[in-house]
């Protein structure tokens, strides 16, 4: 998907709504000021999640429409933030695929795992994406909510993490497993994430189609790779997911976790958001975005909501300048973590909503 920057402002821009801010700030057009979200904004730093999280099963809430789209819409209620992102799992693609997934203390656990070509082939292919229907239920219940008023994101896991989940049958320090596989057998890792390619595409375009203004992809783990390995074995499948969901006429969010070694690569996807995690150069991602036509976003460490509000509105104006008339959608650099102070919270809303519109 192309986009073109707006030339410098010499007009004030009217005041939008939050839909309209989001969606024109993922375009490249001029906006009043940046949008902002969180990722991980719907958890258990909220009272009103942990109502909802004390009857029922965190899965429960996942496979409910109507419980996932409850939780998704207690932020934009509370907080006011731009634009909801749908309440989900990144593991419902394995699951549809056929493995079974679980998630007792100390994280998910996944069975069978999948080392063998028997093991891949056994996969369902992507045309059972309808198992995923209750998703598509979900967005539809919280498009119907929003209106025209808020924008609505869906999200995915990428291949690759996908892949790490699968392979190890848990979260794990080292991916020993997954990469083994990698470097033992590169034509089965390339079958395999293939494979979760096709469901990624599905399962994308099934949230757009349901209402989704903008859909996410979470590639938590793509900084465990060495930047050649990133670029062999990894980015086709993702430039592939870019293309498809671009020429469906989507936006793309691509999100990777500890990137900095890999950004040369991650500039070639042709997303509408590049999602930035709070280690990145936040000043030279923009320029290299604004350059491409992109929009950024991030990227203020979790951890820095537990700052004075006065400390967070400073690095909220901070990161504003960094990004020196970029596109920029304010979020994290990664998800809210669960201690979180909801005055902390407030005030990184509060600080963005108050910046002036950007000025080229």
């Amino acid at each position: 998907m192309e986009h073109t920057l707006t030339a410098p402002l010499t007009q004030p821009v009217p005041p939008l709504n939050c839909r309209q801010r989001f969606v024109r700030t993922l375009d490249g057009d001029a906006v009043d000021r940046p949008p902002v979200w969180l990722m991980r904004q719907a958890g258990r730093y909220m009272a009103e999640y942990r109502a909802v999280r004390e009857k029922h099963s965190f899965l429960q809430m996942v496979h409910t429409p109507d419980l996932a789209a409850e939780v998704t819409l207690q932020p934009v209620r509370r907080l006011g933030v731009d634009a909801a992102i749908l309440f989900s799992d990144i593991l419902t693609i394995p699951e549809a695929m056929g493995i079974t997934v679980a998630f007792p203390e100390g994280g998910p656990q996944l069975h069978p795992v999948v080392t063998t070509a028997a093991a891949v082939d056994a996969l369902a292919p992507a045309s059972a994406a309808e198992r995923l229907t209750y998703v598509a239920d979900a967005v539809r219940l919280v498009r119907g909510e929003l209106g025209d008023s808020h924008a609505l994101i869906g999200f995915s896991g990428a291949p690759f993490t996908l892949a790490c989940y699968m392979v190890e049958g848990h979260g794990s320090k080292t991916y020993d497993s997954v990469k083994a596989l990698m470097y033992t057998d590169p034509a089965l890792f390339a079958r395999l994430l293939d494979k979760l390619a096709d469901w990624v595409i599905a399962y994308l375009t099934m949230q757009l189609q349901a209402g989704a203004d903008a859909v996410q992809m979470f590639d938590s783990w793509a900084g465990e790779l060495r930047a050649e390995d990133y670029r062999r074995h990894v980015l086709p499948s993702t430039l592939r997911i870019a293309r498809a969901i671009a020429d469906r006429g989507g936006r793309l969010m691509l999100f990777a976790r500890n990137p900095g070694h890999l950004q040369d690569a991650v500039a070639e996807v042709p997303a509408a958001v590049i999602g930035l995690d709070q280690r990145a150069d936040l000043a030279s991602a923009a320029r290299r975005a604004k350059a491409a036509g992109q929009a950024v976003q991030g990227n203020l460490d979790p951890i820095e909501l537990f700052a004075p509000p006065a400390t967070i509105a400073a690095r909220v104006a901070d990161m504003y300048a960094q990004v020196d008339g970029c596109a920029w959608v304010a979020n994290l650099g990664h998800g809210i973590t669960p201690r979180t102070p909801m005055a902390g919270v407030e005030a990184f809303v509060q600080a963005v909503q108050q910046l002036p519109a950007r000025s080229g």
